[in-house]
């Protein structure tokens, strides 16, 4: 404990899930928190319930329950005017930014062909160029303390393998790998290192069932989603493990890699 002692993080999609996860995780090594979240429906393609303020305070609650400061802000990752107002304000309460974790992404599901336009828009515009608008809101003020950093982003088995039904999401997950490898060449030099994290299936509640619906007209690619281990999933809790390691000293010489957190799903 006590390993982000005196660094302040930005995380996106914070109001539950992973994103709680990840504020709570990093409170409890000693980082303040400037966190956002949606609070709405995102897309009308998205049926799960969206995160509520209640959800939000709930993560205020639980950061201070850890002894630390936190700015908590409703924001859209979608919203470059609305990323940079919540990390100038947090910067302006909390004194800097060191730790950077875009963990905000939506999911649905459906064959390729028959997704429709809106679909794959918002899937796209908010897990792909929601994360690239987290990075232009945060590196350079990074790069202006001129005291290194560590960006986190979260992707998913599905940006490394080729998950049935899930073409949007997939393509927006293998996208973010390619900006991390991008960002780490052009940030080396500044002592910023980027990283993502590929997890399987995670128990954060974004899951509408229709996959099952989906999985029985095509039993024969059941089998691509099979782990290694004895697990059906983790719990948010131990991706945060992962981005509290990735975001401290003990990470420090890693970047542009890809932290599989899949049960052993791409080894199959």
């Amino acid at each position: 404990m006590g390993r982000l002692t005196g660094k302040v993080a930005f995380i996106t999609g914070a109001a539950r899930g992973q994103g709680r996860a990840e504020a709570v995780r990093l409170a409890a090594e000693g980082a303040d928190i400037i966190a956002i979240d949606l609070l709405e429906t995102p897309s009308p393609h998205v049926s799960y319930a969206p995160a509520t303020q209640a959800d939000l305070d709930e993560t205020v609650k639980l950061v201070r329950e850890q002894g630390r400061r936190i700015v908590a802000r409703k924001a859209d990752v979608r919203r470059l005017d609305e990323l940079q107002a919540a990390v100038s304000e947090g910067v302006a309460r909390l004194g800097r930014l060191d730790i950077v974790v875009a963990n905000a992404g939506i999911v649905n599901y459906g064959r390729t062909w028959e997704l429709t336009e809106e679909q794959w828009d918002d899937v796209v515009d908010i897990n792909l160029t929601g994360v690239w608008k987290t990075v232009k809101a945060t590196v350079p003020t990074l790069i202006e303390q001129g005291q290194g950093g560590s960006i986190i982003i979260t992707s998913s088995v599905a940006g490394l393998k080729g998950l049935p039904f899930l073409a949007h999401y997939a393509s927006s997950k293998h996208g973010v790998v390619g900006l991390a490898k991008v960002l780490a060449n052009e940030l080396g030099e500044h002592d910023i290192r980027v990283n993502t994290i590929h997890p399987h299936g995670v128990r954060t509640g974004m899951n509408d069932g229709s996959m099952q619906g989906l999985l029985d007209a095509s039993p024969n690619l059941g089998p691509i989603y099979m782990s290694t281990l004895p697990y059906e999933a983790v719990e948010p809790e131990d991706i945060a493990n992962m981005v509290a390691f990735l975001a401290s000293d003990e990470g420090k010489y890693i970047t542009g890699s890809q932290l599989r957190v899949d049960l052993g799903a791409i080894n199959r």
